[in-house]
């Protein structure tokens, strides 16, 4: 798989060398796949990214949209996994995505019941 990965991405830079705006180039399905996840996200407008399986907590602050300092709570909870390299932490990305998805999770349930409870005292119109 790494090796398909490997050059079909080969392909891929030789052909985007050449000039002129289109290119075309043979790629496995895996990869076609892939590019075509791609494109579907970035044309819905979404944001994209592409990390390594583990980042900084500057950089995890960065893609959870919140201060370093609650990072390194987060961490220091164990609500985040992550390692020691020498004297500092690296986070695995997917504890990040681990962590996000329970947060949405959790608020979702926390806006239902808070929903729940206005129609039961007759807040709502």
């Amino acid at each position: 798989m790494v090796r398909t990965l490997e050059r079909d991405a080969a392909a891929l830079h030789r052909a985007l060398e050449a000039s002129g705006d289109e290119i075309h180039v043979a790629v496995s399905r895996e990869t076609a796949e892939l590019l075509a996840r791609l494109v579907d996200a970035h044309a819905r407008g979404e944001r994209v990214l592409v990390t390594a399986p583990e980042v900084t907590p500057n950089e995890a602050a960065s893609l959870m949209g919140m201060s370093r300092a609650q990072v390194r709570k987060l961490i220091d909870r164990g609500a985040l996994d992550s390692r020691m390299v020498g004297s500092h932490h690296r986070v695995s990305v997917e504890s990040i995505h681990a962590f996000l998805d329970a947060e949405r999770d959790r608020r979702r349930s926390a806006l239902a019941d808070l929903a729940q409870l206005q129609d039961d005292l007759g807040l709502t119109e």
